[in-house]
């Protein structure tokens, strides 16, 4: 089990995963301008504990992808992406401190999202 959460801690979550996590690095134009990295668990293994009412929704492009941000410090430290709309990508930058042994990235061109995307099936 996992914590997490925004900068300001006005929004916190709570993730089962491994202690050894493999995240998803996008290129894509938001990820790769925020250093976002996916870990993406199905929505029974997330659970928001606080900030519900702190956080504002954005949406570009397809308008597929609900991306949450806290509307105090700006943090989006979890989102509903495009590549799996039944599931949550929590921001493995945003888990405190303690409870990841080790974390492996693995690229994903998310530049090239429809192409990508059919490569992983």
């Amino acid at each position: 089990m996992h914590t997490g959460g925004c900068h300001c801690q006005r929004v916190r979550f709570t993730v089962e995963a491994p202690a050894d996590i493999e995240v998803l690095e996008c290129n894509c134009s938001i990820c790769r301008q925020t250093g976002y990295l996916h870990l993406i668990v199905p929505t029974a293994r997330f659970h928001l504990l606080s900030g519900a009412g702190d956080l504002s929704e954005y949406r570009f492009g397809t308008c597929a992808a609900k991306h949450y941000f806290c509307r105090h410090c700006g943090i989006k430290s979890f989102y509903v992406p495009r590549s799996h709309p039944d599931q949550i990508s929590v921001h493995a930058r945003c888990l405190d401190p303690g409870s990841v042994r080790s974390l492996t990235a693995i690229p994903f061109d998310g530049e090239h999202w429809e192409r990508a995307r059919s490569d992983l099936g």
